[in-house]
């Protein structure tokens, strides 16, 4: 993508070999990953789309802060094992944070969905998930290079930078250190929606 500035990596989910779940009940794509190569037991952060096919667990992730959001379908009805929050996630692209420190029950509202994931370890890494519908700027909110902002696109069509366009299911990895006014995105239609996320890593103590 020749328009992209120096380090902004373009990524598209057709691209991304899904792995299924252990319980059948689904697959994931990871997006990204950091430190690259991380496992679940060592990541900062970590972004994936998953595939929901049937009702089950979401396994607890001590210290994991985490964010869904619904992409396609009619939504999922998310139950904490301890009762500590139970919520339906039925609007798309509105996020719902909540902690992994302890196991959910999934249930499908209607059908199979898409959502897309956000997980954080606590001490390291801080993520805010936006939708947005509007113009923006997605180097504008690194507060320093050490901080990271990923855009995907739910759904229409997206110009950045020198009028190179994402379409749904594709989007862009944006490193820290990327000045500002560098990667504009702007729907070209009405309906066109798009997730800005931004991480933030915590001082090393």
């Amino acid at each position: 993508m020749s328009g992209l500035p120096s380090g902004a990596v373009r990524f598209s989910l057709d691209a991304i070999v899904p792995t299924p779940w252990k319980n059948g009940g689904g697959t994931t794509r990871e997006i990204a990953v950091w430190p690259p190569g991380a496992g679940m037991d060592a990541f900062a952060w970590r972004i994936s789309v998953a595939d929901i096919a049937a009702d089950g667990p979401f396994s607890a992730f001590p210290g994991i802060d985490r964010q869904i959001v619904l992409l396609e379908g009619a939504g999922v009805h998310l139950q904490a094992h301890d009762d500590s929050f139970c919520h339906k996630l039925t609007r798309i692209g509105e996020p719902y944070p909540f902690s992994g420190d302890t196991a959910v029950h999934a249930t499908l509202v209607d059908g199979p969905t898409r959502d897309f994931n956000v997980m954080t370890r606590r001490d390291r890494c801080r993520a805010q998930v936006d939708l947005q519908r509007e113009p923006f700027d997605a180097a504008a909110v690194a507060t320093s290079g050490a901080d990271t902002v990923l855009v995907f696109v739910i759904r229409g069509d997206w110009r950045v930078a020198d009028d190179e366009h994402l379409q749904t299911g594709e989007g862009i990895l944006v490193p820290g250190d990327v000045p500002p006014g560098q990667l504009a995105f702007a729907p070209t239609e009405i309906s066109a929606l798009c997730l800005r996320v931004t991480l933030h890593m915590e001082p090393v103590r």
